[in-house]
């Protein structure tokens, strides 16, 4: 039976060849035995050339000192009669003044050899394997093996012998091919060197994947440790290479996750906290109502309260599915050419009432036209909160107003157009200034949606409950644009948007 043992070195073991860095230093070496493969069978062929070469160079020094100097065409030897007595049926002696491992031999026309000289006997020619007598160029054969030679592989030629303008015979001269047996040599060299070159590589090449795959092995080992509840963890690696720019951006990544999810919880407990408000309040009030018998006017009142709290809730949720739709990309902005001065003079005429009922004298100081690229709808809904939101928290001022104006102006390279809202209202704290457009965000003094208690309460919006400002500030955005604020705590606020402006005038 296979014990627990093996079957966990069989997993190590397909894991491990499945890996990346086995998969790298596989290819890696692969690559490396083919040049390798390359480049020693070019040094070999190179070397098979020079011993050719020198080889054949020893043949003409060979054939030059037994038969003198001669002129060679078309394969054979032209020389003089005199020159060298007559072949057949000689038994002239030829010169042994040879160097080690040279075979000579005299041929007759016939191709019986007459004489010979060198490592091989006149029988032991005869039984190489060569062709015709006279043939043309040289031969490559193998030779019996002999002592004091190191190799067997010879290179011989048989030139034909002119006397008085006829072949009078051959003559066949043989030099060792590699007389030193460098060939030899060089392809033991060249497998040593290969295989120990293979061995290194294969030892560097998983050293060094190793070393690369590090930071991944790292990120791997953080990512298992990471939690949905616990997303703190960093990888924090130090490099400029393309693991580190990695880890870098998972870093990066995770930062963003971690941000939104810290956004969602306390989205969820601030949309807990503003639902249980109204939701007690209804349950309380209809228990009130059906604990015992009352007046028509106690009933009256009860039932107001319930649907002034379920009208709360009602813009609570609306609110809450606005903003679900815009974070997750499912609001459709229609762009088109509009004049903002129109669009707030429409805005302004619709608040009109909701400023008398409050008191509030709503002022316009001019409104240029000012032409910008927008949704008519999303704009219109933006600049509706900020208007309501100033005639809301301006209400308990001596003498509530709330001015409103348009224009343009130039910022940096770009036209901006921008539409200003000031009230002379309770004024929002300098530390609440820089938090009034994230979502839910009240002070605790004035969570509650009654009537303002102090300066603090105008960081509530005019819906209520705390999406009104971070619904316009998207909007803004979405245009990209932004909303400025300036306010002093008793003095009021001023609410600028700022939007680039289109110039239509051609």
């Amino acid at each position: 039976m296979i014990n627990r043992r093996e079957i966990s070195n069989r997993q190590r073991l397909v894991q491990f060849t499945h890996s990346i860095r086995f998969r790298l230093v596989l290819w890696f070496v692969l690559i490396l035995v083919v040049v390798m493969v390359v480049f020693s069978a070019f040094i070999y062929y190179r070397q098979v050339q020079d011993v050719r070469s020198i080889a054949t160079g020893r043949l003409s020094s060979t054939l030059e000192h037994v038969l003198g100097p001669s002129h060679e065409k078309d394969g054979l030897i032209e020389q003089q009669i005199d020159t060298y007595p007559a072949i057949t049926g000689s038994t002239s002696n030829l010169s042994t003044s040879l160097q080690q491992g040279e075979v000579v031999a005299l041929m007759g026309p016939d191709g019986t050899i007459l004489q010979s000289t060198g490592v091989l006997s006149a029988a032991q020619i005869q039984q190489l394997h060569l062709p015709s007598p006279g043939w043309n160029g040289s031969v490559q054969a193998t030779i019996p093996k002999t002592s004091g030679i190191a190799t067997t592989r010879y290179l011989f030629i048989n030139p034909a012998i002119l006397q008085n303008s006829q072949v009078g015979g051959y003559l066949l001269v043989g030099v060792p091919l590699d007389a030193n047996n460098q060939l030899g040599r060089l392809l033991i060299s060249l497998i040593i060197g290969n295989l120990l070159t293979l061995v290194i590589a294969l030892t560097g090449g998983f050293w060094l994947a190793d070393r690369a795959m590090r930071p991944v092995h790292t990120i791997t080992h953080t990512a298992q440790q990471i939690g949905e509840t616990d997303l703190h963890k960093r990888l924090n690696l130090k490099g400029r290479d393309e693991l580190s720019e990695l880890g870098n951006t998972f870093d990066a990544m995770l930062s963003r996750l971690q941000a939104a999810f810290e956004r969602q919880r306390q989205f969820t407990a601030d949309a807990s906290h503003e639902l249980r408000t109204p939701l007690t309040i209804i349950d309380l009030e209809s228990n009130r109502g059906l604990s015992t018998r009352r007046s028509v006017y106690e009933y009256e009142r009860i039932l107001g309260t319930i649907q002034a709290e379920n009208k709360f809730m009602i813009r609570l949720v609306n609110n809450l599915l606005s903003l679900a739709r815009m974070d997750a990309g499912q609001v459709k902005l229609k762009f088109v050419p509009l004049d903002l001065s129109d669009l707030t003079s429409e805005v302004i005429e619709r608040m009109q009432p909701l400023a008398a009922a409050q008191g509030v004298e709503l002022l316009v100081d001019g409104l240029p036209e000012a032409l910008v690229n927008g949704d008519r709808v999303t704009l219109s809904q933006m600049l509706t909160n900020l208007v309501e939101n100033a005639i809301k928290y301006s209400a308990s001022a001596s003498k509530p107003q709330v001015n409103v104006s348009t224009g343009s102006r130039q910022e940096d390279d770009h036209k901006m157009a921008w539409v200003r809202m000031s009230d002379n209202g309770i004024g929002i704290s300098s530390e609440h200034l820089a938090h009034i457009f994230d979502r839910f965000y009240q002070v605790e003094a004035s969570r509650s949606r009654g009537s303002p208690a102090d300066g603090d309460a105008n960081i509530q919006d005019s819906s209520g409950t705390g999406l009104g400002l971070a619904i316009a500030q998207w909007i803004a955005k979405a245009h990209q644009g932004e909303i400025q604020v300036q306010s002093a705590l008793g003095q009021g606020s001023t609410f600028e948007v700022v939007l680039p402006l289109n110039d239509y005038s051609e």
